[in-house]
């Protein structure tokens, strides 16, 4: 009896064994990995846009000594900027055109607005835009700009006077956003002017940066005294003067506010008269990041180890 229970149980082991073989081979077991965590960059903010010329209510002219006028607005992704150059656009004007003459114009703008309330309400329902609104701000300038031409005209100037404003995005937003203001003008007499303002702005907290703002705490004498170094070099490499101290008794040298942050350096910007004369138009000094090191703030100088490659030589001046 024993043996016939030791044949069963090895049929049964067989069976087994059997049945084992014929099942599909599944896949070995995966090692379970945990997904790939990727860390997201931080979003880089980036001033962009373009600017849009402004239509301006002028009479027509097709005289050669028609007068000239072209202004226009920057219309960017950043609304506060846009609003911030349309308000200096609005201060240039003020300071070009005179404050007295802006009076008859102001009388003709109001009359027009006179007019313009007795049309159908219907037809003053549409918001207007931001560039709709600058348009309206300057039209009393606009005026006042033509009420010269008039003048001059009475005179017998065979002068054409001209105006242009126009802004200009030079720096996208790394470690500020810069936009410049380029002003030209023409209004009678023996030269016309021009002039460069720079606005820089931190895109992340929404707001004019200053020159005071990007040096380092009690270093701005030190800033001084590198800007006197660059005065002192471009008053001989421009042949104003052999004598820098003989020089500044006629023009004396202060440090500008008016600033941008270039590849190279700190850019100080300079108006017409005010470090030099006419002829030496718009003095534009510029301080080497490697001379600035402790100076300005830490954010606003490039990396040490780009610092020497960004940093170029001044080209030598050719012998003659």
């Amino acid at each position: 009896m024993p043996r016939y229970k030791n044949i069963f149980c090895l049929s049964i082991l067989a069976s087994a064994v059997l049945l084992s073989a014929c099942q599909p081979k599944g896949d070995a077991p995966k090692e379970s990995t945990a997904p790939e965590v990727v860390e997201a960059e931080p979003e880089v903010i980036k001033l962009t846009g373009e600017t849009e010329k402004l239509k301006l209510t002028i009479p027509e002219c097709e005289d050669k000594s028609c007068p000239e006028i072209s202004i226009e607005r920057l219309n960017s992704n950043q609304s506060f900027i846009n609003e911030w150059i349309d308000q200096q656009i609005l201060q240039q004007l003020k300071s070009i055109l005179s404050v007295d003459a802006i009076e008859p114009a102001k009388v003709t703008a109001a009359s027009e607005a006179e007019t313009a309330a007795s049309k159908p309400k219907a037809a003053l329902t549409t918001v207007a835009t931001p560039k709709q609104q600058l348009e309206q701000q300057i039209q009393p300038y606009i005026q006042t700009f033509l009420n010269l031409d008039k003048e001059l005209k009475a005179l017998s100037a065979s002068h054409s006077i001209s105006l242009m404003i126009k802004p200009k995005i030079l720096n996208s937003g790394y470690p500020l956003a810069t936009v410049v203001l380029n002003s030209s003008y023409y209004l009678g007499g023996a030269h016309g002017a021009s002039a460069q303002t720079y606005y820089n702005f931190d895109l992340e907290q929404q707001k004019l940066v200053k020159l005071d703002d990007i040096i380092a705490t009690k270093q701005k004498a030190k800033l001084e005294t590198r800007a006197y170094e660059a005065f002192k070099d471009w008053v001989v490499d421009s042949k104003l003067a052999k004598d820098v101290a003989e020089y500044e008794q006629a023009w004396k040298f202060k440090l500008s506010d008016n600033f941008y942050l270039a590849q190279q350096g700190l850019v100080l910007q300079y108006a017409e008269y005010e470090i030099g004369p006419y002829v030496a138009g718009l003095p534009r000094l510029m301080i080497p990041y490697e001379q600035l090191q402790g100076v300005l703030k830490p954010e606003y100088l490039p990396h040490t180890e780009n610092a020497a490659s960004e940093i170029k030589p001044a080209p030598a001046a050719k012998a003659k």
